[in-house]
């Protein structure tokens, strides 16, 4: 059994946010029915490469991981019958459209609640459910902007610069819909009663303005890009090697500063700690001492330096060759629902739970594959609901 087994979860979300923190909740046992539309375009369904000897895309298998997916045309009136239906089995949502559009398709919590008290019900949205921006449009990077998070990031010469992760999408919008649903699992438990959790991914960004956000709320001073402790105003960050590769320093401590100078051939800067009065040209000495060397001959160097120096991989180097990623069975083989003799390598759920682990019973199903199956376990005629477009 795994942990969540019991939990039914129908999940209205698409593109990435909504899809991972099911995902989550599916690998640990809840049984996930993914409802979409096939006319509704979704930008990670077409993401990147095909698995080999399928048409699902990489993402699309990965994202839909252990789920069961189906086809509705909200529009119409049997659709929303349909799901009226199902929330009294599937008693958990979790949606990802603008504040009011499940309303005014009279699939709202309140609408619902009322037919099953016990529902939770969350919305998951990039500036929540109230406030004057809770209607606008935005992505990862204008979460990121309008929460201060990125005022102090990035070079001073260059000002802000881009990652390739989805830091608002992923760590603040599908980790803080998974706790909550599971905060409000835990309340429900005790109380028998349902809630609506709302989650906001620019909400979920303004605690990582973290320690420096602490500090202005109490000081009034504005961190400055490169000027603190954390953000390049110190020699913890990273170095280009000789050969175009980097090294990560993160010797914010005395003992690992130490060890750290000792390992450069440098015990002259010990006594001016990671964050010397004259920082500037020490760091700029320090990034001469990097450029003579290749990234692997100085992570031979650090090699049981207990000082906190790593070389930044790249995906081959991380996902297929790295120990400590293969000790931790983060990548994991999983089949292929339809197809027996293929697999595909998959990143895993990062939550390790002795007595229940996650399971990756299989990738994701072509979108809508279960809709069927759903349909007539309800009892109702397929193919007549085919023909009023209920599965458009």
């Amino acid at each position: 059994m795994g942990s969540l087994d019991g939990l039914k979860i129908l999940d209205f979300s698409t593109l990435l946010p909504g899809p991972y923190a099911s995902l989550m909740l599916a690998d640990m046992g809840a049984e996930v029915l993914t409802i979409s539309s096939p006319s509704k375009y979704d930008l990670v369904q077409h993401y990147g490469a095909c698995v080999e000897g399928t048409n699902t895309s990489a993402c699309s298998a990965w994202l839909g991981r252990n789920k069961k997916t189906m086809f509705l045309n909200l529009k119409t009136a049997e659709a929303k019958a349909i799901v009226r239906r199902l929330i009294l089995d599937y008693d958990i949502i979790l949606e990802q459209f603008r504040p009011g559009v499940m309303q005014k398709l009279e699939l709202g919590f309140d609408a619902l609640r009322a037919l099953n008290p016990r529902l939770i019900y969350c919305s998951l949205t990039g500036y929540g459910q109230t406030g004057p921006m809770r209607d606008a449009a935005g992505h990862d990077i204008n979460y990121m902007a309008r929460s201060g998070i990125i005022s102090h990031a990035g070079r001073a010469s260059d000002g802000p610069s881009l990652m390739n992760f989805q830091i608002a999408d992923i760590a603040a919008g599908s980790m803080n819909a998974v706790i909550g649903i599971l905060a409000a699992v835990y309340h429900r438990e005790q109380t028998g009663q349902g809630q609506f959790v709302d989650i906001s991914m620019m909400d979920g960004c303004v605690p990582f303005n973290s320690l420096d956000g602490a500090d202005f709320l109490v000081s009034g001073r504005q961190p400055d890009r490169e000027g603190e402790l954390l953000n390049g105003g110190c020699m913890y960050d990273y170095y280009e090697t000789s050969d175009g590769g980097y090294m990560s320093v993160g010797s914010l401590e005395p003992k690992f500063w130490e060890n750290f100078c000792r390992r450069l051939g440098r015990e002259d800067l010990i006594a001016g700690s990671v964050r010397p009065e004259n920082a500037t040209a020490v760091k700029a000495q320090i990034r001469e001492l990097f450029h003579t060397k290749t990234r692997d001959e100085w992570t031979a160097i650090f090699d049981g330096a207990d000082a906190c120096v790593q070389p930044v991989l790249d995906l081959d180097e991380a996902l297929l060759q790295d120990e400590q990623i293969r000790a931790r069975e983060m990548i994991v083989e999983v089949g292929m629902p339809l197809q027996e003799d293929v697999s595909v390598r998959q990143m895993a759920t990062a939550v390790k739970l002795s007595e229940t682990p996650c399971e990756y019973r299989h990738a994701g199903y072509p979108p809508g594959y279960h809709t069927r199956e759903i349909i007539e376990t309800l009892g109702l005629d397929y193919e007549e609901l085919k023909e009023k477009g209920v599965f458009e």
